[in-house]
């Protein structure tokens, strides 16, 4: 059965050679070997290319219209979907090797070498609320790779010309299939995307340009940062092989669970015990803050659960516009036990007192009245 090359690229049989270019661009970027490694995607880059190189050549699309791709069987008609008849300078480019370069070197020209950058690194910091509220820096000691010493990370001394990229830093692999000749390009091994080489190889790092040590890094974690945040600190991370650029390393923030303290948002909330005297007829209570011990005024009459709210004793924002404010829960503490004294006064004050519940049903009864 033929191949339906319009539905390999994704367009209607009626698609201008314009919308026929996008499309391969856009698949040939998606399924290239050399980027795409999943199962499947070799095959289904020559796939593309076969379909383009046949539906970009008038003749020969027209020659598909009418015969299908059997057309280009054994030879048909002289002309099979062969790469190296192509035009890609439709697209551009003058040549495969072009498009690899604009899809996947980064606008790398001919004869630029390629280099790998160094690897990123994650690392997990514990941090506490009291740190949040005042921002603070801590010292990560992380065993990386860092740039060698003995030859300042290039790997070796008396560079040449890689012989077998001829200082490109990529190879190319043609080779003839039965849709034609098809081509790959992929970083030069030999001299790992570099397009030069070492006549002495540094004998410290092996030719790699770096090596493994423990490095100190001080980490400045901001005030009123919020847990789960990730800190980025660029070209921390390991150095990149032979010169490369290096990595980032990336460091998740976890603010731990403050035992008294609860944050919501930038506010702090907490629950503070209150005597039943205090609660009734008011008072002062010394009350702990992220920033130290602080005065607190219990109005008269203050309900179990009353929220009380000390301004700007929260968490300052991230960008700097103030502070949140801490929050008192009011528990009354009830007392299990009372001394006869105590049950005495308690007694008085409770003739003295109008019940709730009379005050209550007085009510319920004008309601129905």
């Amino acid at each position: 059965m033929g191949k339906d090359y319009y539905n390999i690229l994704g367009v209607d049989r009626g698609a201008s050679k314009e919308e026929i270019k996008r499309a391969f661009k856009k698949l040939a970027k998606k399924y290239h070997p050399d980027i795409n490694k999943e199962e499947g995607a070799a095959e289904r880059f020559k796939e593309i290319n076969e379909a383009a190189s046949v539906l970009l050549d008038e003749e020969k699309r027209r020659q598909y219209d009418q015969f299908g791709s059997d057309a280009f069987k054994h030879g048909g008609f002289g002309a099979g979907p062969d790469f190296s008849g192509f035009d890609f300078s439709d697209f551009g480019f003058e040549g495969f090797q072009d498009i690899f370069e604009s899809f996947f070197g980064g606008g790398r020209r001919r004869g630029s070498s390629y280099k790998e950058r160094g690897r990123n690194i994650r690392v997990d910091l514990d941090v506490t609320l009291e740190d949040v509220a005042r921002g603070v820096e801590r010292e990560l000691v992380l065993r990386k790779n860092v740039a060698c010493h003995d030859c300042n990370g290039e790997g070796g001394t008396s560079p040449r010309v890689c012989n077998v990229c001829r200082g490109e830093g990529f190879v190319h692999d043609t080779r003839r299939t039965p849709f034609g000749l098809f081509q790959t390009t992929t970083p030069c091994r030999a001299c790992h995307g570099e397009g030069k080489a070492w006549k002495n190889i540094c004998a410290t790092c092996r030719g790699s340009g770096v090596v493994s040590r423990k490095e100190h890094i001080t980490v400045k974690i901001p005030a009123g940062i919020d847990s789960e945040t990730q800190l980025r600190l660029a070209g921390k991370g390991d150095a990149g092989p032979r010169g490369a650029p290096p990595g980032d390393l990336f460091v998740a923030v976890h603010v731990q669970e403050h035992p008294y303290f609860k944050r919501r948002g930038q506010d702090i909330v907490l629950e503070v015990p209150v005597n039943v005297t205090t609660a009734v007829l008011g008072g002062e209570l010394t009350v702990p803050t992220l920033d130290g011990e602080a005065k607190l005024k219990i109005p008269q009459g203050t309900q179990p659960g009353t929220v009380l709210r000390m301004r700007g004793k929260g968490l300052p924002s991230l960008r700097g516009s103030g502070k949140g404010d801490q929050l008192v829960v009011v528990d009354v503490e009830i007392p299990k036990h009372v001394t006869k004294k105590q049950r005495k006064l308690l007694e008085e004050f409770e003739k003295e007192q109008t019940p709730p519940h009379v005050k209550f049903f007085e009510r319920l009864k004008k309601t129905f009245q």
